[in-house]
């Protein structure tokens, strides 16, 4: 009897063993500090946040990180359940449902240090000048969907960054904070060449996306929005927040 007694434990053991293996959410993003980077502490501050939210709706999750294209990608074919740092955009409801937003970014344009190129709240004065943005990405509606505009896709902001100092390009743009956070790891002659327009393109919310191809989708978007409305109630997503720096 002991021995039977044993060996039902052991079975129960590796059978709850398989199903936390199956139910672990896999969570993804591409590199974009300080909100999501495999190399910072809990994987950047909206990592922290979600994994957080998650894991106290019961949720185990790993995350990984990844190109923006092939979070994508990965997520609507279902390889991914999960995109961490996601913007809103019509195209993105075809694979996956949005939560309700976390973090808010404020999306500026940058130009060389001197050049005369403004902005001043309408995306069509910009039709004449050269733009590097972030292949994949999604910065507002209106200005995605403007083929007039002469867009320059690159990898990431850094190399934007280089692009807009070498004047290979008129401008670019990224997220304030992500932006500030990269030039403070360029080289001197780079961070000097720079400067920030001050009116934004867009002020956008940070969501998780989750794939449609997810059976329990729906009801990870509610858990997830719960846990994240609780968290700003008892204090644990300011604590997160004023830990990062942020």
């Amino acid at each position: 009897m002991v021995h039977l007694l044993q060996a039902l434990g052991v079975l129960v053991a590796l059978l709850m063993s398989q199903g936390a293996t199956a139910d672990r959410l896999r969570l993804v993003g591409d590199a974009w500090p300080p909100f999501t980077d495999a190399t910072m502490v809990n994987g950047g501050l909206a990592t922290e946040l979600v994994t957080t939210a998650l894991a106290r709706a019961g949720y185990i999750s790993e995350f990984q990180q990844v190109p923006w294209t092939r979070a994508l990608l990965g997520l609507g074919e279902g390889r991914y359940d999960i995109i961490v740092n996601a913007w809103y955009s019509e195209d993105r409801t075809r694979i996956g449902q949005f939560s309700a937003g976390y973090l808010m970014n404020r999306v500026v344009f940058l130009r060389p240090k001197g050049s005369e190129v403004l902005y001043r709240g309408d995306y069509t004065e910009l039709h004449p000048y050269s733009i590097a943005v972030v292949r994949g990405y999604s910065y507002a509606a209106g200005f995605d969907g403007d083929e007039k505009l002469h867009k320059v896709p690159v990898q990431n902001f850094p190399l934007a960054a280089r692009m807009l100092v070498a004047k290979r390009v008129q401008l670019t743009l990224e997220d304030e904070m992500v932006a500030r956070y990269h030039l403070l790891r360029e080289s001197p002659r780079v961070r000097a060449n720079i400067e920030f327009l001050p009116v934004p393109l867009s002020e956008n919310r940070l969501r998780i996306l989750v794939s449609l191809k997810h059976p329990d989708h729906e009801k990870i978007v509610a858990d997830f929005d719960r846990e994240m409305a609780a968290m700003k109630a008892d204090g644990t997503y300011d604590r997160l927040l004023q830990r990062s720096g942020l």
